[in-house]
């Protein structure tokens, strides 16, 4: 988060560089200008690198994005806010590796999760049976049931497990969900 594209701050490759994992790491740009920051994270081999389709409205310049972040050794995603009509990015869908779908508006945790954009994720799954499909925001068991319901098969869900008492058990019950 920049400050720009969405009005609060986050985690950066300063932070990133700090992790010592073999997990994969997932990195979701929500920047004005993400062709200017991809650089950073492929230098520290992020395992796949989203933007959003909002930041990037122009199609050859998505194009010319999603082409440098896989080269660069990353897997790529598309992001869209919950006010985007998902037609915005299916032209790029069949050239990703995964889209996120916003069900909150991006920026800060704790969201209530917005139903609407549930039709995304049907329509998406529908004319991409394979792609790899990430629900963002006001996740918890109730809403990640039903995004697994509508074709979601990736959840972000942060302030669920990092409020619960028992963050081992808030995380196995999603798990249990898909």
């Amino acid at each position: 988060m920049d400050g720009h594209f969405v009005p609060n701050l986050s985690l950066g490759a300063p932070v990133i560089k700090s992790i010592h994992t073999s997990l994969p790491i997932d990195v979701h740009l929500m920047v004005e200008n993400p062709a200017d920051r991809i650089q950073e994270f492929l230098d520290l081999h992020v395992s796949n690198i989203s933007f959003h389709g909002e930041a990037v409205p122009n199609l050859e310049k998505r194009r010319e994005l999603i082409k440098a972040i896989q080269k660069g050794g990353a897997t790529v995603g598309i992001a869209i806010n919950p006010e985007t009509e998902v037609e915005q990015v299916m032209n790029v869908l069949a050239h990703v590796d995964l889209v996120v779908i916003m069900s909150v508006h991006p920026g800060f945790g704790g969201q209530e999760f917005i139903e609407h954009v549930l039709k995304k994720v049907i329509k998406i799954r529908q004319e991409f049976p394979t792609l790899m499909i990430q629900m963002d925001g006001g996740i918890n068991l109730e809403t990640a049931k039903k995004s697994v319901a509508a074709g979601a098969n990736n959840l972000v869900a942060g302030n669920y497990i990092f409020t619960a008492k028992d963050r081992a058990k808030a995380i196995e019950s999603l798990r249990s969900v898909a």
